[in-house]
């Protein structure tokens, strides 16, 4: 489903990534952890297609990032760690807006709303402005809105972060409900116990460069993922 083939982003003289390979396939969660700097959020913002990358190639479904965009971007859904959403526009209308874009049908979309929206206890507050919405309530909405569409690949960038137990509880629950299903999750953490709970398997980069990854089992072997990841960044 994601086929990242020697992925290279330079900022000035330094590779924030450098000759970047990992391979996600379809029902796959893939946890991609690293310290601050790591290289974690420019590699899926490249994946994304909004960073345009110096070497290397990006295969979606097998598309390529660099040749055809448009068909990558169709399948695929990124939750950015700190959603920037239209604050004028209502929860409804803004999840009417992003399902207008992917040409999802009135039906389809009043049925995921609802589903998703219910799971995540956001249904009540949908008539309101999302100027008026907490830090949770607006991940909450960048969900809804980036499973709109059913795409077969989402990544996520801390998802984590502001969301309460419960709503934490509900997405780990969706991802791996998507992920059954057929859909492929790459997504960043600094949350390591989640990780290691949840991901089928995990990628660990340091100074953009990968050193690890695989199954959870190949990758911690007989420690926890903390204490591997801890040793590693030595």
């Amino acid at each position: 489903m994601l086929v990242i083939e020697n992925l290279t982003k330079m900022y000035g003289g330094k590779a924030a990534v450098n000759n970047l390979n990992l391979h996600i396939a379809p029902g796959e969660i893939y946890g991609f952890i690293g310290h601050n700097g790591a290289g974690k959020t420019t590699t899926l913002k490249s994946v994304a297609g909004i960073l345009k990358f110096d070497s290397g190639n990006i295969l979606i479904d097998g598309h390529s990032i660099i040749d055809d965009p448009i068909a990558c971007k169709k399948v695929m859904a990124y939750i950015p760690d700190n959603p920037d959403l239209y604050d004028f526009m209502s929860g409804i209308k803004y999840l009417n807006f992003v399902a207008d874009v992917y040409g999802v049908s009135a039906e389809r979309r009043s049925q995921l709303i609802k589903q998703y929206g219910d799971a995540l206890e956001l249904t009540d507050s949908l008539a309101q402005n999302i100027s008026e919405y907490s830090h949770g309530m607006k991940q909450k909405l960048a969900v809804i809105g980036a499973l709109i569409h059913e795409p077969k690949l989402i990544l996520m960038d801390e998802p984590f972060v502001g969301l309460d137990p419960v709503a934490s509880h509900t997405l780990k629950k969706l991802m791996r409900e998507l992920c059954d299903g057929g859909c492929a999750i790459f997504f960043s953490t600094h949350v390591l116990e989640v990780a290691e709970k949840l991901c089928d398997k995990v990628a660990i980069i340091k100074n953009g460069v990968l050193i690890r990854s695989g199954t959870m089992d190949e990758v911690r072997g007989d420690e926890s993922l903390e204490s591997v990841f801890l040793e590693l960044q030595e």
